[in-house]
């Protein structure tokens, strides 16, 4: 009976043992239910940048609205790019013959705009040629330089495809200028 006495009574210290862990993890397994859920409702609840800077009233509502859309519609749509082929034209001479090799690729506003840039391809080609040939390489051995060739071709591009003339008093050649190319970039430029 001594015997039994003492089986009894380490058993009955266990138990409050399991009891006391199985409370344990489930304390903590709520702790950590409640905490990803306050942690989920507050990245869900937090103010995006965009919307922060329409609250501080900067601009007019109407305006931040047409830039959240514009922002969606360019995140929707990729890109559209057309490459044109290579050309090769002799610079005007500084003190030696020099060629330049340029490969410009177009970025347009919609895919449509494609097929009208290949419908003028050789009205396109040729103001391009005269372009760069009118260029020393001086003005093409700088970034500056070379961004402002990709800004005069984009322009003379959107007046062939616009058709409306480029100003040729317009020296600046404004980069934010709207048109079916919004802008020119080269995948190749050399000048030799």
């Amino acid at each position: 009976m001594a015997d039994a006495k003492k089986t009894e009574a380490p058993a009955e210290g266990e138990v409050p043992k399991k009891k006391s862990k199985l409370l344990l993890i489930i304390i903590i397994a709520a702790l950590v239910v409640v905490l990803g859920g306050g942690a989920t409702a507050f990245l869900l609840m937090k103010k995006s940048p965009a919307d922060e800077e329409a609250d501080e009233g900067d601009e007019p509502p109407a305006k931040t609205a047409k830039a959240k859309k514009k922002k969606k519609d360019e995140k929707a749509t990729p890109p559209v790019f057309t490459k044109l082929e290579p050309f090769v034209v002799k610079l005007q001479a500084d003190q030696q013959e020099a060629y330049v090799q340029a490969v410009p690729e177009l970025k347009l506003i919609e895919a449509p705009v494609a097929d009208q840039v290949k419908n003028y391809m050789p009205e396109i080609r040729h103001k391009v040629l005269l372009i760069l040939a009118s260029k020393k390489p001086s003005d093409l051995g700088n970034p500056q330089g070379m961004q402002v060739l990709a800004n005069q071709i984009r322009e003379s591009i959107n007046a062939t495809l616009t058709g409306t003339d480029p100003d040729p008093a317009n020296e600046k050649h404004d980069a934010n200028e709207e048109g079916p190319v919004v802008s020119v970039f080269f995948s190749s430029l050399i000048v030799q």
